[in-house]
């Protein structure tokens, strides 16, 4: 970007620094969180700019190439709720500021009892000096454990019963990203939270590790015929591999038993474990079967939000059989 365009960004974020955020803080004695929440208005103001630029570039190319086309899209309506509350809400970030004072005084404590926990820049000085490095090796790390993570919630009845949400949507789009059970949200991001605390992420690298993996996440849920090549769609999660993760159904003898492609940013993690699919074929999309009834791909926000919670305590008491 240019100077201009980096100083509107700078002074917008310091103005809503002194004027809107710093008051209150203040005034609850909390002067001590205000670099967070310098860090937080940087998240939210690049929340809002995702929105422009996924509404500005990937809507158009849903329009020019899609896959689907629907006369009716109020389905979808719902999805880009979720992609507000997703975006400014910042789950992540709120999970990382009541995290962060726990973790600093268990830190202590050891450090007092003469154990240094290990960190990522321990590890590897190296990376102390080569900041671009240390990010990467930091997406890495998240992307493993966002892997992992993703292929649990498939894998464990109460979470799957949240996260089927996610894959109730059987109209796709850009916005589909976002579509998350609240405590779904709140443990993705208590997972994220973690980690980042974990191997030593600074604050503003935790802001853009969050806008790197959110904005591909974005387009790999793009309702468009949109391929990486046949070198791209190894290196990176594109729109055709993820669409077999939502796939409505897999084609027979598939040899995977809670689902395909988990990966969220690296498809390496797929071929190494053993979940990834990989066809030209373009498949449809949402929920076969499940713990939510069908009209879970048309109900509203809060409807969703019930029906997980119903589906969740179903796993935990479940009806006796008759």
């Amino acid at each position: 970007m240019t100077g201009g365009p980096v100083e509107i960004f700078v002074s917008l974020q310091g103005w809503l620094l002194d004027r809107v955020v710093q008051p209150p803080l203040l005034a609850l004695g909390l002067g001590s969180h205000l670099e967070m929440a310098f860090d937080g208005i940087e998240f939210f103001l690049c929340g809002v700019l995702q929105l422009a630029v996924a509404y500005l570039l990937l809507r158009p190319l849903e329009a020019l190439r899609p896959i689907e086309v629907w006369p009716d899209r109020k389905a979808v309506r719902v999805d880009v709720l979720y992609s507000f509350l997703d975006r400014l809400g910042v789950i992540p970030l709120l999970m990382f500021v009541l995290l962060a004072p726990l973790f600093v005084l268990v830190d202590g404590w050891l450090r007092f009892a003469g154990f240094i926990p290990p960190q990522l820049e321990d590890l590897f000085p190296v990376l102390e000096s080569w900041p671009l490095a240390s990010f990467f090796a930091y997406l890495v790390i998240f992307d493993f454990a966002e892997y992992w993570r993703h292929r649990f919630s498939h894998s464990l009845n109460w979470w799957w019963a949240l996260h089927a949400i996610h894959h109730s949507q059987r109209q796709m789009t850009l916005w589909t990203d976002s579509r998350n059970h609240l405590l779904d949200d709140l443990s993705n991001g208590f997972c994220f939270a973690v980690i980042a605390l974990l191997i030593g992420v600074p604050p503003g690298h935790f802001v853009g590790l969050l806008i790197v993996v959110r904005t591909v996440e974005n387009l790999s849920h793009v309702n468009a015929r949109l391929s990486f090549g046949p070198i791209g769609e190894h290196l990176l999660v594109s729109p055709r591999y993820h669409r077999w993760h939502h796939a409505l159904e897999l084609p027979a003898g598939h040899q995977f038993r809670h689902g395909c492609n988990f990966a969220v940013l690296f498809p390496v993690w797929d071929r190494i474990f053993g979940t990834q699919y990989l066809i030209q074929d373009i498949p449809s999309t949402g929920l076969a079967h499940g713990p939510l009834p069908e009209s879970a791909a048309r109900s509203g926000f809060w409807r969703q939000q019930w029906e997980g919670i119903e589906g969740l305590l179903a796993t935990i008491h479940p009806d006796p059989p008759r």
